[in-house]
């Protein structure tokens, strides 16, 4: 029996009732909208069933949307990676696609909502995303709200529409809402973490004292999970524990959890300064905390700040003191995820050779769809005797299902492959060790010339991101984030006139979120990066209808080596490429690529089979040797 479940969580035609029944309710309840977005009170991606409602209201299912629910319009705010699934999984008759960012919801309700209140969980949104609707609901008023650069009509006149924090109006009418997560913790041991939790706690506290702090509110389960050195399962392919904790100046922590998910060894492995409460002795808690308080306004849930505000409590706005330090791996935790890679390269090998081997029976007629190329996957990470669970549910789509960037097979979807096909697998896995994350698109037959050629720009794109070197910055505060190398990857696909509506990468956690702040490859991240922190490095390319281009490894921050001529009083950082797996040359137009680009394809597929071939089986060792000649 596979991980992943390929049935249909949910339905579009159940959209438009349930719809109905939430708009009767918002009625009795004397508001005129209320805002449903993709989040828990953790503000995490991923989410638990009984809070993942935003699909059982609209039936779109992506890791990130928002749904504002007015008298006469729902508007659906996704992103460029969701234009094509939300037409697919939402009643397009009941729910209206909004572009996000290019549309905000504050901008939309003043242009759809002349006056009236507008409801919202206070648990669910940041305080940021709060105070941005609320701006540009004061600037309707005095007629000042633009969308997409030009006012709106309702700006016009002025719109009066207040913001007000109520229980959520979703839970009132879903009479089926799943029991909260209920998964024991565990242990995540000091070898793998490379440091203790008492060192970590030793460390935030200092950090605490030094800004003058006396505490912070962490809501982000993975900052708690980092910092005591703790993993669970509430959370599908994400081993957290949802809670919450303050963290005292002092070291110590207050922990709210479900008490019955630690047992006595997890208890003795928190220690004394590790107190455990309840989750609803959270909110008392903050009213009783010494002032200044750290919160991060990013992250923390409104209902937080809302406590600390009706307490006198002053807050001091500042980042989760966790999420940098854990973003920066250790040694310990550098090996561990290379040596997960190493092993899931190893699974990733067999699974492309089998899939090559597949192929004549295609173009000869025989069935394969994407659920068999899902299953065969997890089956040879299974093989491994490590896997712990998948990191994400594995996108594989062939064809035209390629271009929906997120797309997730289901029964009512599952496409054979067929001859010509590009088949896009985007896959990862959770071990004990550390997280993968790895995207192949590979050509079933012979490959269209279109896609021959995006998929050589997306190549170039991903190797220069591979070869970079930047100017170590940090000892001056000018370290270079994310926005400042985002657009190498892309300037290939530029020149063609081409580009992807997505990051080029996402931070990585070890044995945490596959997908983890504060750092990304972006062009809106302003997060210096540095040694240790590690990133996906996945440029792409889709064309509806037609096929999708995704070509992804992880990469790890490091000082730069030496090279001839160099400037040596310049420090330098680079990337280390940790995913070990072949890349299907056949889409690539190698004739075109430059010298430097040849090299690097070349020297990566020498240390991909010297890495991988003594650990795959004998017919895998003969695919790899053809897989990765050189050029």
């Amino acid at each position: 029996m596979t991980l992943q479940s390929f049935t249909p969580t949910t339905r579009p035609e159940q959209g438009l009732h349930r719809l109905a029944a939430l708009r009767a309710h918002l009625l009795t309840e004397g508001l005129q909208g209320f805002i449903i977005p993709r989040a828990d009170a953790h503000q995490g991606e991923n989410v638990a069933p009984c809070d993942d409602r935003l699909a059982w209201l609209t039936g779109f299912t992506g890791s990130a949307g928002l749904c504002v629910v007015l008298p006469d319009i729902a508007g659906l705010f996704i992103d460029g990676r969701y234009r094509l699934q939300v037409r697919a999984q939402a009643d397009m008759t009941a729910f209206t696609p909004v572009e996000f960012p290019d549309t905000a919801p504050g901008p939309w309700i003043a242009t759809h909502l002349a006056n009236g209140t507008v409801g919202f969980d206070p648990w669910l949104h940041t305080d940021a995303e709060i105070e941005a609707i609320k701006t540009a609901l004061g600037r309707a008023k005095t007629g000042g709200a633009k969308t997409g650069g030009a006012k709106t009509g309702s700006a016009k006149t002025g719109s009066a529409v207040a913001l007000r924090a109520v229980p959520n109006m979703v839970d009132a009418i879903w009479a089926d809402r799943p029991a909260p997560p209920t998964a024991r913790a565990f242990i995540h041991p000091d070898t793998l973490a490379g440091a203790s939790a008492q060192t970590k706690r030793t460390d935030v506290a200092t950090s605490l004292h030094q800004a003058g702090h006396k505490a912070a509110v962490l809501t982000l389960p993975d900052s708690i999970c980092w910092l005591a050195n703790i993993r669970g399962a509430d959370i599908p392919r994400t081993p957290i524990v949802q809670s919450f904790a303050i963290v005292h100046d002092s070291g110590a922590v207050d922990l709210f959890a479900d008490p019955a998910k630690f047992d006595d060894d997890l208890r003795a492995h928190l220690g004394p300064e590790v107190r455990i409460a309840p989750m609803d002795a959270f909110l008392p808690a903050l009213a009783q905390l010494a002032a200044p308080v750290r919160v991060d306004r990013a992250t923390a849930p409104v209902a937080v700040v809302q406590a600390l505000r009706t307490a006198g409590i002053s807050i001091a706005w500042g980042q989760d003191p966790c999420q940098v330090p854990k973003a920066c791996k250790s040694a310990a935790e550098l090996d561990g995820m290379r040596a997960a890679h190493l092993r899931d390269g190893a699974a990733m090998a067999e699974f492309l050779a089998w899939l090559d081997a597949q192929i004549p029976a295609i173009a000869a007629g025989a069935t394969l769809t994407e659920i068999d190329v899902v299953r065969a996957l997890e089956g040879f990470r299974q093989a491994t005797g490590a896997l712990h669970d998948l990191a994400f549910e594995t996108i594989c789509g062939a064809g035209p299902n390629g271009a929906i960037v997120h797309y997730r097979v289901t029964e009512a979807t599952n496409r054979p492959l067929a001859d010509g096909d590009v088949l896009l697998v985007d896959s990862g896995a959770q071990y004990r060790d550390g997280t993968t994350d790895i995207t192949r698109t590979i050509a079933i037959g012979t490959p269209p010339d279109a896609a021959r050629r995006a998929a050589t720009r997306v190549l170039q794109g991903m190797i220069a991101i591979s070869r970079l070197r930047w100017p170590d910055r940090r000892a001056v505060g000018t370290g270079l984030a994310g926005r400042d190398l985002d657009a190498i990857a892309r300037m290939p696909l530029w020149l063609a006139g081409q580009d992807y509506d997505h990051g080029t990468g996402h931070g990585v956690g070890a044995f945490l979120s596959v997908h983890e702040g504060p750092q990304r490859l972006s062009r809106i991240s302003e997060v210096p990066l540095e040694p240790g922190m590690i990133l996906s490095n996945e440029p792409g390319y889709y064309r509806e209808g037609a096929f999708g281009i995704r070509l992804e490894n992880l990469v790890s921050v490091t000082p730069a080596p030496p090279v001839p001529d160099g400037d040596q009083a310049r420090p330098m950082l680079a990337f280390e490429t940790l995913t070990l797996a072949p890349l299907d040359r056949r889409l690539f137009l190698t004739d075109t690529l430059t010298r430097g680009d040849r090299d690097w394809l070349d020297d990566y597929h020498a240390e991909v089979f010297a890495r991988l071939a003594p650990l795959v089986s004998d017919a895998t060792r003969a695919w790899l040797i053809q897989a990765c000649a050189p050029l």
